[in-house]
């Protein structure tokens, strides 16, 4: 496994494209209502990233190949059942609708790439719950994160988080390194056994996204071959930071305004 050590120059371009990706999902939040498409949360993003930062949105034309098409949107829109890559379209959000907007954005080259939960209008407390452990797996993900850790006690205490709250864990999908490259190595898994796996160093970059699932861990992959679903059907929901490995632990890169660490 050959995982990249960013340069200091690496590094302050990462932090200006993950403060990027995560002013984009700032300013949507106020337009995720019943009602609109995701077609329109899609354009006003594609706009933002293009027109106010002078970015690149990652996700438009990405992939292809292997008779999959290249994906179409300049976000990913996961509603409900859909675990991660949902395609934006047509259909009105609906009162109560759980979703994950995905943001990856290109700045000079380095790639940003951060998510967040959005609920629409008035939701239960049971997809709440989901939405709040899921966030708080990616929470206890990145608090373990320092030189000399490993990759397993990442996914170690997100697995541990998520079946404590009875919620079982997507092993489909998975974190992975990022810099000029939108993927790379290494993959962070969000479960898996404290001590085991690739040791951390400073200069590091990956991102840590856990899918926590209502039913059971298994997806299915629609026909588009972008969109996972829970084969169960039932409510999924992820979260996403990019994380820089640090002298003395981590820096969020993609960190919002309404959030704090430390």
């Amino acid at each position: 496994m050959s995982v990249s050590i960013k340069t200091p120059e690496d590094i302050a371009g990462m932090r200006v494209a993950g403060r990027l990706a995560a002013e984009v999902l700032e300013m949507i939040g106020e337009y995720v209502k019943p009602g609109v498409t995701t077609d329109e949360l899609n354009q006003r993003c594609h706009d933002f990233i293009v027109n106010e930062q002078k970015a690149i949105p990652a996700p438009l034309n990405y992939g292809g190949g292997h008779g999959r098409i290249p994906f179409p949107k300049s976000i990913c829109t996961s509603l409900n059942h859909v675990v991660c890559h949902g395609i934006p379209n047509d259909k009105p959000l609906k009162n109560g609708d759980a979703m994950n907007i995905d943001i990856t954005v290109i700045k000079d080259g380095y790639h940003g790439d951060t998510s967040k939960m959005f609920h629409v209008g008035e939701t239960p407390e049971w997809v709440a719950r989901l939405s709040r452990v899921t966030q708080e797996c990616l929470y206890k993900g990145i608090s373990v994160v320092r030189p000399g850790a490993r990759l397993g006690d990442i996914g170690q205490i997100i697995q541990d988080h998520a079946h404590a709250n009875r919620f079982s864990v997507v092993r489909d999908y998975c974190g992975h390194g990022i810099g000029k490259v939108f993927h790379e190595e290494p993959q962070v898994l969000h479960y898996g056994k404290a001590g085991t796996g690739l040791e951390l160093k400073e200069g590091m970059i990956f991102t840590i996204e856990p899918m926590l699932n209502q039913g059971r861990a298994e997806t299915r992959l629609l026909g588009d071959g972008w969109t996972a679903i829970t084969k169960d059907r039932k409510l999924s929901a992820q979260w996403e930071h990019t994380i820089l490995v640090t002298a003395d632990g981590y820096e969020v890169l993609t960190l919002r305004k309404e959030e704090s660490f430390r």
